[in-house]
């Protein structure tokens, strides 16, 4: 055997990735050990956690997408302005803790950032703050390296946001 064999053969295969429990009885008896924390490692039931998170953040990104009004408005103006924003360029992930959500206009995707909403609530403003972000990117070509530009979109946003409260609180006549 030469060298590069030796060394190959000699390598340990990586650790085998726990099996999905396929029984109601192993599911709860994971989900306990997670919960519980006995029986798993801190990087196992952070991986859990982080996993929950994204998907709860998907089930509210897919409501918010189909039944909350600013959010389907902007998304209408945007496929009217030739921007059309498949679910698959708004992304649940994890971010650090700086922020709730962005925009990438590279791939012209918004990041939602997992685990970091209060509230569905939270959730939906952060959204729409990036959808405009994201149509300025699409209606008025922006340029985010010049920071009048950037700061531009973002009083545009901020007054949408002030506009929409204030309707929002006023009585209805």
């Amino acid at each position: 055997m030469d060298d590069s064999e030796k060394s190959s053969s000699s390598r340990q295969p990586p650790p085998p990735t726990p099996a999905q429990p396929t029984s109601a009885f192993e599911r709860w008896r994971r989900k306990a050990m997670l919960v519980t924390g006995l029986g798993v490692t801190e990087e196992e039931r952070l991986e859990d956690l982080r996993m929950h998170q994204t998907r709860q953040c998907e089930k509210t990104k897919t409501y918010l997408m189909n039944y909350s009004p600013p959010v389907v408005f902007m998304l209408q103006h945007l496929k009217l302005s030739g921007c059309e924003v498949p679910p698959q360029n708004i992304l649940c992930a994890p971010c650090d803790w700086s922020r709730a959500g962005g925009f990438s206009p590279d791939p012209g995707a918004v990041v939602l950032c997992s685990g970091h909403f209060f509230s569905q609530k939270h959730m939906e403003s952060t959204l729409v703050h990036e959808l405009v972000h994201m149509y300025d990117h699409c209606k008025f070509k922006v340029d985010w390296s010049n920071l009048r530009h950037h700061a531009c979109s973002e009083v545009r946003v901020q007054r949408l946001e002030i506009s929409s409260s204030a309707e929002a609180s006023s009585p209805a006549s």
